[in-house]
């Protein structure tokens, strides 16, 4: 296995030469780099891991911080993320170390061990607890979500509230007046999950002054769950025509109770999701749905992260506009 003593001899350079190319700490000029970065490929030198990291001070792993109680109703969705994160980190030479232990010890554990170089958490609260302890950190960090006071912090999501705003015009268009939003689970809002509260703000903020009858009904990812949604909204508003379903885990259950309950989609009610479209569009019945970029969001993490690392940049909140894709699953009133 070769050594930087013997890149460093191809190369006809000191061995601190190489390690200053390998490490940017210093400026080598043009010409030597070139030499140094050809021997390294003639001779196939991989630097150890540990020798880098002390060397630069850098590991080269991303941290990812993954509650397992994300993964409980929403695995489809989550999974996106992580590939979004895992494919873009390869592309900047970096690999990802997944934390599931989601608390302020489990963070500050993973941060203060040096393993990783930065941290991206998922699954915000509005209010969430992780939060203070960030700002001791020495590591970057990107929430993927949004709290509350996003303050010195750099976030990146789907604009939920723009889509709850969207969903209502895009129905109110088509002529709808009654509309329920079928949300996240029950516990997701007690939590204040951050997307959760997010889409039902935009839900109300654009219903409320357009006039239109609506309700905001808690739905489980069961099949009986979803069922039990259904007969809720119906229940609050008896001249329901539309339904939003901001539930991906959901989806099968809500159209299976429509199918048994005789409404036929979109003849007696539209339904429109917020949904990634590799779901909505693969369902028994394709949905029109405001799109959820997964694996966006989680390659736009890591590129906010990268910047932080390489650019010092300043903390930002990045939303991404929703964007609506119609499968004729919308459709006017009966």
């Amino acid at each position: 296995m070769a050594t930087i003593a013997d890149v460093a001899k191809a190369a006809g350079v000191s061995s601190s030469t190489v390690s200053y190319v390998l490490s940017g700490k210093r400026p080598i000029s043009l010409a030597t780099r070139h030499r140094v970065e050809k021997a390294i490929r003639d001779l196939g030198f991989s630097p150890h891991a540990g020798a880098r990291a002390l060397a630069s001070s850098r590991t080269n792993v991303l941290g990812l911080v993954v509650p397992l109680r994300a993964l409980e109703a929403n695995v489809a969705i989550v999974m996106e993320v992580v590939s979004g994160v895992i494919t873009r980190a390869r592309d900047f030479d970096h690999d990802v170390l997944v934390l599931t232990q989601d608390d302020v010890n489990g963070v500050q554990r993973l941060a203060n061990g040096s393993m990783v170089d930065a941290l991206i958490l998922m699954d915000i609260e509005t209010l969430d607890p992780r939060l203070p302890v960030l700002a001791g950190l020495r590591q970057p960090s990107v929430l993927i979500g949004v709290p509350s006071d996003p303050h010195g912090l750099s976030c990146v999501d789907l604009d939920f509230a723009a889509a709850g705003r969207l969903a209502v015009r895009h129905l109110v268009d088509h002529g709808h007046r009654s509309i329920a939003l079928l949300g996240a689970p029950s516990a997701a809002l007690a939590r204040s999950a951050n997307y959760a509260v997010r889409i039902v703000d935009g839900f109300r903020s654009q219903a409320g002054p357009a006039g239109v009858r609506h309700t905001v009904v808690p739905t489980e990812a069961s099949y009986p769950g979803a069922e039990a949604a259904v007969e809720r909204a119906f229940a609050e508003l008896d001249d329901l025509t539309a339904l939003v379903v901001h539930n991906e885990a959901a989806l099968p259950g809500v159209l299976a109770a429509l199918a048994r309950s005789n409404r036929s989609v979109p003849g007696d009610v539209s339904v429109l999701a917020v949904a990634p479209s590799s779901l909505a569009e693969h369902l028994a019945l394709p949905l029109s749905a405001i799109d959820v970029p997964a694996e966006e969001i989680g390659r736009t993490a890591v590129e906010m992260t990268i910047e932080r690392l390489d650019q010092k940049k300043a903390a930002e909140t990045r939303l991404l506009s929703p964007a609506f894709n119609e499968r004729g699953s919308c459709a006017a009133p009966a």
